[in-house]
């Protein structure tokens, strides 16, 4: 046999799936340089790559599979590997990895939706995309080849299914060995050069037909009723996505397709909501008074930074007050209990959704005994233990003091870096402390002398401009610690060594997402909890690191602030992040393209059309998860504050799927196949953050916000014993939640070096708190207005809580996890398997007692001795 692949000529069928002869179809590809055909000077370094491929190659053959190469047409110095498996080979392998295979069309009625009339309108042409026939199916068994629905070999086991035991085959051949040191793995060969790409074959080019009979022409129908951005309406074919891209795959779309369909209610109410705020925000009292020249043109506030900060007027803030208007109302309260509903039905409706997909793609008993190792985790193997399910010996890399000693290492790791992050957010808010101090003294001044910017000097105030500025810096740091940590994240997870893929993706998950939280939602929670809480007064303000004066919010509070940050970091992130899937790989294959191409036009085959694409990295569809997950937190922990949140997502997503779908379906390489039975540790991600958004929702009403100390205002200190009003009223609010200081009390550190023109005669300024006057005997310390304030906030927390996660539990409880269709089709494959594998093994009996039946019958006949045959 020979120790390497056949060379043959290309045979000028570009639509091709299949070797030269037409017959074997091509499973995986394999493409190298050829040593042969470098420099002479530079051959010596390439020969090592050389005996590794043969050794590897040769392996390969040994293992049951047939190869083929082929020199490109377009450069004479690479070369393409085609693998094709075998009939006994397929069966041989499909029995190891479990796969399950049909045994007969499925009998139970299929029940319609009483909506199925109008998501009809959005289905994908069926002209295109026909239905795919169901059937019950049974993992495969080489000994009852006769029980499954064998129509035709060739069609029997699907490409996705063959590329799928190739690549697994692949990744366990030898291509070196040394006494008992033994090297294998197409992955190592990829990382050292011996080979430049593998890949399973796309089926047919995106936009054109293939002209070969036996093509499927799956990738062309999916760009034509999916991936096309036309088709931005239609529901998704996520059997055809599953069937080509395999199930991981599917599972992805599905839950993007599945989480975007039930943003769409969730954003026509967070619409509602603003569009009441918008209506509304000409009609409140507090904004009125705010900007009443008789009332707030006649409050004086406080200077808000040491010396360079001067006196100023409330109605300075009118604009901004109207604008806070719009988030800050009771319609903001009702959607945050909304939201906190909406997520729980969510989560429930999507784990029965998910159910019934397991039941369709056959993953139901997607178990962890039937997950197979990385080849990574193999290779490391040199110690032994009893295994404590099977009670025999076993080769595992390493033992348990070691094992203990790496996932220590790896938190603390993670740990360093989340400090690390802190680290920066503190540097962010002491930029926000001197940004505020320095456009505080020189702002104003630019803007009068700069005529052009005259009309928005207005809304350009200290506090916006540090907001905006702190929120793009915060950005950037944001994703250069992504690039960093990324990086980071990986060699802790490979260190780690996790046994199974499933495992290793659910490290890296929890790793990553604890990095992106801390990351995305550390300046979000500083703005929401923290600023302007711990101030002090005028006379005694609190200073960070002993040196910068703590900064406070608008007199209406730092919900405007926060709504400002979440809109930049969530509009960054979504434009940066459609730049890298969108506009990187397309600029990459138009390099390629043109660094390729030749002047005479030449027929290039299948495998080297597929070359010229991307590849499709293993942590690709891990980024794509991570992406929405961290916008799903955007989405459901402060929504409080940003009631439009829900319908920029909703519009981003919408786009991300044909952004998604258009990138796997024409800028990359067809991926290896994969199972996957649900969305993994995303999904206990998902809760968590769930029920996280209960409480932040709930602070953020209590503390961001002015509600409560307005309705407390409304409610108690509005009429006797501590107002004058005869009804309960919003008038009188401003005055009464601004507390009043004696200019004589400035410290020398403190006091302004500079005073407007218009302060004349004025002793007094006002502050946002709750104190005493001065004069008082407890002057400057708080009254019984902040402890009411302090009471209604705690008090709304624990009720708000509460109520929604005791509505939370009920919806759990309520909503199974697994609908009742489901689990009786589940019950009669299971039945209908039992049956058919009793009756295989009945007919095996036979088989096997017929020659002794008929001896004995042929001796009874002739009444002499019985030899049976064994």
């Amino acid at each position: 046999m020979d120790r390497t692949s056949r060379e043959t000529e290309f045979n000028n069928q570009p639509d091709s799936l299949f070797f030269n002869d037409g017959q074997r179809r091509i499973d995986f590809v394999l493409v190298y340089e050829d040593e042969d055909k470098k420099e002479f000077e530079k051959r010596y370094t390439f020969q090592r790559r050389k005996r590794r491929r043969e050794f590897f190659e040769a392996d390969l053959m040994v293992r049951g599979l047939e190869l083929e190469a082929s020199r490109s047409v377009l450069d004479d110095k690479v070369v393409f590997v085609k693998v094709h498996m075998p009939w006994e080979v397929l069966c041989t392998y499909a029995e190891v990895l479990h796969i399950k295979l049909p045994i007969q069309p499925n009998d139970l009625s299929q029940s319609s939706s009483p909506f199925s009339w109008l998501t009809k309108l959005c289905e994908p042409s069926k002209d295109v995309i026909q239905p795919e026939v169901d059937y019950f199916t049974a993992p495969f068994e080489k000994d009852r080849i006769d029980s499954f629905c064998v129509k035709d070999r060739a069609q029997f086991f699907a490409p996705d299914m063959r590329s799928r035991m190739a690549y697994y085959v692949l990744s366990r051949a030898y291509y070196e060995v040394r006494g008992d040191v033994k090297k294998f793995g197409i992955n190592k060969l990829l990382d050292g050069g011996v080979y430049k790409a593998a890949f399973p074959l796309h089926d047919s080019r995106f936009n054109v037909k293939s002209t070969d009979v036996q093509c499927a022409n799956e990738r062309y129908r999916l760009y034509q009723e999916w991936a096309h951005p036309k088709n931005f309406y239609k529901t998704q074919p996520l059997d055809l996505i599953r069937k080509y891209y395999g199930e991981k795959i599917g599972i992805y779309f599905a839950w993007l397709g599945f989480y975007t369909y039930m943003l769409a209610g969730a954003a026509i109410v967070g619409l509602g909501c603003f569009i009441y705020g918008y209506q509304t925000q000409h009609t409140s009292t507090w904004s009125k008074e705010v900007c009443d020249p008789l009332i707030g043109g006649r409050i004086v506030m406080c200077p808000q930074c040491d010396k360079e900060c001067t006196y100023w007027m409330l109605n300075s803030t009118c604009d901004s007050s109207k604008k806070l208007c719009i988030f800050d109302n009771f319609g903001t309260l009702v959607f945050a209990v909304f939201m906190s509903i909406w997520v729980t039905l969510f989560l429930e409706f999507w784990k029965r959704y998910q159910a019934e997909l397991e039941y369709e793609w056959d993953t139901v008993q997607f178990l962890e005994q039937e997950e197979q190792p990385r080849p990574e985790y193999e290779a490391k193997c040199c110690h032994e233990r009893i295994n404590p399910i099977t009670k025999e010996k076993e080769k595992v890399p390493y033992t348990s003091c070691e094992k203990c000693l790496r996932v220590s290492c790896g938190a603390g790791t993670v740990l360093f870096w989340v400090a690390l992050i802190i680290a920066s957010i503190v540097g962010i808010i002491v930029y926000r402390l001197a940004a505020f101090f320095t456009f505080s003294s020189n702002l104003r001044k630019e803007l009068k002398e700069l005529k052009e910017l005259q009309p928005i000097k207005e809304y350009v105030t200290p506090q916006m401009a540090t907001s905006v500025t702190a929120s793009v810096i915060s950005f950037v740091v944001i994703m250069v610690l992504n690039i960093l940590y990324e990086r980071v994240a990986i060699w802790i997870t490979d260190f780690e060594l996790p046994r199974t893929r499933t495992e290793y993706e659910n490290s890296l998950t929890l790793k990553m997402f604890l990095f992106q939280f801390v990351n995305y939602y550390s300046s979000c929670f500083y703005i929401a909890f923290f600023k302007g809480k711990l101030v002090g007064f005028p006379g005694k303000p609190v200073y960070w690191l002993g040196t910068y004066r703590n900064e406070e919010c608008d007199p209406g509070g730092c919900l405007i602030e926060l709504t400002t940050q979440l809109t930049v970091i969530m509009g960054g992130k979504a434009i940066w992040n459609n730049i890298q899937e969108v506009l990187f790989p397309w600029v990459k294959n138009l390099i390629s393209r043109c660094c390729k191409r030749v002047r005479s036009e030449k027929v290039i085959p299948r495998w080297e059309q597929d070359f010229q694409l991307q590849a499709y990295g293993a942590l690709g569809l891990f980024y794509e998860y991570l992406e929405m997950v961290i916008q799903f937190g955007f989405v459901t922990l402060f929504v409080a504050s940003f009631p439009l949140a829900p319908l920029l997502a909703f519009l981003n997503n919408v786009v991300e799927i044909r952004v998604d779908a258009w990138k796997i379906t024409t800028q990359f390489r067809r991926m290896v196949p994969e199972k996957a039975q649900d969305i993994g540790a995303w999904q206990p991600i998902l809760q968590a953050v769930a029920i996280l958004a209960v409480a932040t929702n709930a602070m953020i009403t209590a503390f961001t916000s002015d509600m409560i100390p307005r309705l407390v205002y409304y409610w108690s200190f509005s009429v006797f014993p501590y107002g004058d009003h005869p009804n309960h009223t919003m008038e009188g609010y401003i005055n009464g939640s601004l507390s009043v200081f004696d200019i004589r009390n400035f410290s020398t550190e403190s006091e302004p070096l500079t005073k407007p023109y218009w302060f004349q005669n004025i002793t007094t300024c006002r502050y946002r708190d709750f104190r005493y006057p001065p004069g008082h005997p407890w002057e400057y310390q708080h009254n019984i207005y902040y402890w009411h304030v302090i009471a209604a906030k705690l008090a709304f927390i624990i009720v708000l809580e509460h109520v929604v996660y005791l509505t939370k539990f009920i919806l759990c409880y309520m909503i199974p996890d697994v609908p009742l269709a489901v689990k009786e089709k589940i019950k009669r494959e299971k039945y209908l398997t039992q049956v058919i594998l009793h009756e295989a093994n009945l007919k095996l009996v036979s088989k096997h007692l017929k020659p002794i039946v008929n001896i004995l019958k042929e001796h009874e006949d002739k009444d002499s001795e019985i030899d049976l045959p064994f």
